[in-house]
């Protein structure tokens, strides 16, 4: 039996290598494709909010990756959540929203969700939908969360250790929590700085989208 191809969609190249070794260790067998489309991001950051011309991007974007023979997409890209969902609706394969796992993982861990991310406008699209699952679970839940916008720009210069450190020195302020979700594939090489407990489960967007993928197309 062929191995599933999984179209990565990205809004940019610092998602590329985080979810590339997610797959590597966790689904190697996937067969995963690479789609960047790195004007998203930046035109978000412009427009302020998500536009029905930007969903509509977002929309032909999944349709090609389709076209050329895609199993399921997975998008890597946070701020986006609605534009996603609208391609989850369209398409007639499974589209995974970027931390629609780590989140269910999240809630199930318990109510108390510390949330870290590196790029602004990423924060108000994950609040609302983890207040959109956890109303769906009957949870009440309280989010503390951190904007650690210095790590962004630290990445975007190469400058990987920087990064690493401002996003675990937030971790820390956040503490305690049930869970501390990590909110941007980008950020996944942080859980490496961030001290193991035992009360705090860390959540990596990757780790948990893949293993969602591979449970859902071999099923």
């Amino acid at each position: 039996m062929t191995a599933p191809r999984i179209a990565l969609i990205h809004a940019t190249p610092l998602a590329i290598e985080p979810i590339g070794n997610a797959f590597r260790r966790l689904w190697p067998q996937a067969r995963t494709t690479n789609l960047l489309e790195d004007s998203l991001a930046p035109d978000l950051a412009t427009e302020g909010r998500l536009t029905e011309r930007m969903i509509e991007r977002f929309l032909t974007l999944s349709r090609y990756v389709h076209g050329c023979g895609a199993d399921a997409i997975l998008f890597t890209c946070s701020a986006f959540g609605p534009a996603i969902e609208a391609c989850a609706a369209a398409m007639p394969i499974p589209v995974l929203k970027p931390n629609e796992a780590m989140l269910d993982e999240a809630l199930a861990a318990g109510s108390r969700l510390g949330l870290i991310a590196s790029f602004g406008p990423s924060i108000p699209a994950l609040n609302a939908e983890l207040e959109v699952m956890a109303r769906a679970r009957g949870q009440n839940i309280t989010v503390a969360s951190r904007t650690v916008a210095p790590a962004w720009t630290a990445l975007q210069n190469g400058d990987v250790e920087t990064h690493d450190r401002l996003v675990a020195e937030a971790a820390a302020e956040l503490m305690p929590c049930d869970a501390l979700v990590l909110g941007q594939f980008s950020m996944a090489s942080a859980a490496r700085r961030i001290p193991v407990r035992s009360d705090c489960k860390i959540l990596t967007s990757p780790d948990s989208a893949v293993v969602r993928l591979k449970q859902a197309l071999q099923a």
